[in-house]
């Protein structure tokens, strides 16, 4: 007989529990749905939360062609057999195939760029399911063409409705007498992870005896042998310990940073996902205020890919340590996501002429390049010009944090550019 897990798996979306921003009434998956229509998505978010289950009720929904492929065990021949074989199955005014490839952040970029054409063209629809930030492991081009969805952990009240749902409706759970005592240990093992709260109910159905089948903290306790608190490095305890680290390097407190960091490394988290995310905690959070910051993250990332654990635990806890006691400053981030908004909201500004490269002689005609000053012939590599276009020549995207090292940057400022000091924000 099929796993509990398989035996409850919804079929509707009004028996699929959890994920209501996303296909609650008004929701846009539920909208697309019901429209009949859907583009390429993926969906993001920790194990057990039903993005598969998702993938298949909507291809049920639909009534359409539904392929699956695993990123463990396929590859570009594979992804292109399943391409044409949905291509051969679609007619006229039919919808269109959908490709489900669950654990899409294993494929390779080779992998993924055998995707794009059939995509693009409307071939196939896909929908990806990764645990992992597509940004960093889904190509550019593929996800350009794919709206990205979250689907959050199950809280509280929707795993004991799960709980229930599946003692009343279960074939083989409903023809025994279910005492449900307490439920505190059974939620904190299951963490949010709908399979993983199945999975024990159906460990405690198999194990007890005939008769009544009790479900209390000690017995959930005593039949999983385990830590209920121990580190998920799949579930939501992942996103959540990650957060108290970088919050913890944000507010200077190297202490807790070093704890969350050993909570990650005693539960198996993955070295790389760490030293990246100390990376990117260099760069927004510490910033300009101190530069060898991103040095120092940035090779206690190379250090771990070269030496692995356990040794690897060093260079990551010298990082964590240097960027927690670390000046702070955003600046930087704040800077480029200014820019970018201003770039977004309107449209491209000319190159002003005299900053134009000029390597035809029409181009010298119609004066690019003209009146360019070039810096290195003036006193401390320095002259007054216009950089920025026309309509941007008094907009500042840069507001310097106060710390030593931004204050020297803004005194040098000050003192090339007489304007600077006295600008307006962006």
């Amino acid at each position: 007989m099929k796993p509990l897990a398989e035996r409850l798996r919804p079929t509707t979306l009004d028996t699929y529990i959890g994920q209501q921003h996303l296909v609650g009434k008004g929701a846009v998956l539920r909208n697309m749905i019901e429209g009949g229509r859907i583009s390429s998505f993926i969906l993001w978010g920790p194990p057990g939360v039903g993005k598969t289950t998702l993938a298949k009720i909507i291809a049920y929904t639909l009534n359409t062609p539904f392929y699956t492929l695993s990123a463990v065990n396929s590859g570009v021949k594979e992804v292109r057999e399943v391409i044409t074989r949905a291509k051969s199955t679609r007619f006229f005014d039919t919808t269109t195939p959908i490709l489900f490839i669950d654990e899409i952040h294993r494929f390779s970029k080779s992998q993924q760029d055998s995707l794009l054409a059939a995509v693009e063209t409307g071939e196939i629809t896909l929908i990806g399911a990764t645990t992992e930030n597509p940004s960093f492991e889904v190509i550019r081009p593929l996800l350009s063409r794919c709206q990205v969805y979250v689907l959050k952990s199950l809280g509280k009240e929707e795993m004991l409705s799960l709980l229930h749902h599946a003692v009343a409706h279960d074939i083989l759970l409903k023809e025994r007498e279910v005492n449900i005592k307490e439920t505190d240990a059974l939620l904190r093992y299951s963490g949010g992870d709908a399979r993983k709260l199945l999975n024990i109910i159906e460990l405690l159905f198999n194990s007890a005896p005939e008769g009544t089948l009790t479900i209390d903290n000690d017995i959930v306790t005593e039949r999983l042998q385990q830590n209920p608190m121990a580190y998920d490095k799949d579930g939501e305890m992942h996103y959540d310990i990650i957060s108290a680290f970088i919050k913890s390097i944000r507010g200077s407190d190297p202490d807790a940073a070093l704890y969350w960091l050993a909570r990650m490394i005693a539960g198996g988290e993955d070295p790389k996902f760490i030293a990246r995310r100390l990376i990117i905690s260099a760069a927004e959070d510490i910033g300009l205020a101190n530069p060898n910051a991103l040095l120092i993250a940035n090779a206690a990332f190379e250090a771990v890919n070269k030496i692995g654990w356990p040794e690897g635990r060093i260079p990551l806890a010298e990082a964590t340590i240097y960027l927690a006691a670390s000046a702070k400053s955003n600046s930087a981030y704040r800077a480029i996501d200014e820019a970018l908004s201003w770039v977004e909201k309107n449209e491209n500004a000319p190159v002003p002429l005299h900053l134009r490269n000029a390597p035809t002689d029409l181009m010298k005609e119609l004066n690019y390049g003209d009146n360019y000053i070039y810096p290195h012939d003036y006193p401390d590599n320095f002259a007054i010009q216009q950089y920025l276009p026309d309509n941007l020549r008094d907009t500042h995207f840069w507001n310097p944090c106060s710390n030593p090292q931004e204050d020297r940057l803004t005194t040098r400022m000050i003192q090339l550019w007489p304007k600077w000091g006295k600008r307006g924000s962006s």
